[in-house]
């Protein structure tokens, strides 16, 4: 059996949190008082809402307002300095390499920005393929729908995959489509569905999936 490691990317395969998330909220909520006509505060609230609700802000957008999921993508993630803000992991590069099998990312950002970031950390040519937001129709994670599509997509069956996520509602779609699950976290509580935990991807070298 060929494993698939399938990466989620930001907060997982480094850290977006600490100076791309700030911005790309701020940017998001933004976009919504524009073009819902919210003040700041509504804004906020209403972006944080459908995160929750959805997994993803742009599915509650698309759901109840119409918006063109194309133009919020394109308008959210420009991010003109993203190259001060990716965090470098050393050595990460090395320790994927050193992981047998097909190695994919699954993120619910735009394609565009998911490639700008492995550019700027030099492992895209890691990964077969960049399974981003676009790719799954907009059904974005944690919905089956985009799990689904990515499977298809790569002929492959759920048992065959390690799923590395830094979100745990995630991990639980991927735990009930047969998926192994690994949680990149710091947190040392494990759910029950959560196969294992680690709080780099680094440390992929020292457990055996």
């Amino acid at each position: 059996m060929t494993k698939i490691w399938i990466f989620d990317l930001d907060d997982t395969l480094h850290n977006a949190s600490a100076h791309i998330f700030p911005v790309m909220n701020q940017t998001m909520t933004q976009y919504i008082m524009d073009h819902l006509d919210l003040d700041e505060n509504e804004a906020h609230n209403l972006r944080k809402h459908y995160w929750r609700v959805y997994g993803a802000t742009l599915k509650g957008l698309v759901r109840h307002h119409n918006t063109d999921p194309y133009h919020f993508l394109e308008e959210t993630h420009q991010l003109e300095n993203l190259h001060d803000m990716v965090i470098q992991v050393k050595r990460l590069r090395h320790t994927l390499n050193s992981l047998e099998g097909r190695k994919l990312v699954f993120t619910n950002a735009p394609r565009s920005y998911a490639l700008r970031v492995l550019d700027i950390m030099d492992i895209e040519d890691v990964f077969e393929l960049i399974f981003s937001v676009e790719s799954t129709k907009f059904h974005a994670k944690p919905s089956v729908r985009g799990f689904q599509q990515l499977l298809k997509t790569i002929k492959a069956k759920a048992s065959d995959c390690i799923m590395l996520e830094d979100n745990l509602e995630a991990l639980k779609t991927a735990k009930r489509l047969g998926m192994k699950t690994v949680w990149v976290s710091k947190k040392l509580h494990k759910p029950s569905y959560v196969d294992y935990r680690v709080s780099s991807v680094l440390a992929l070298t020292h457990i055996k999936i």
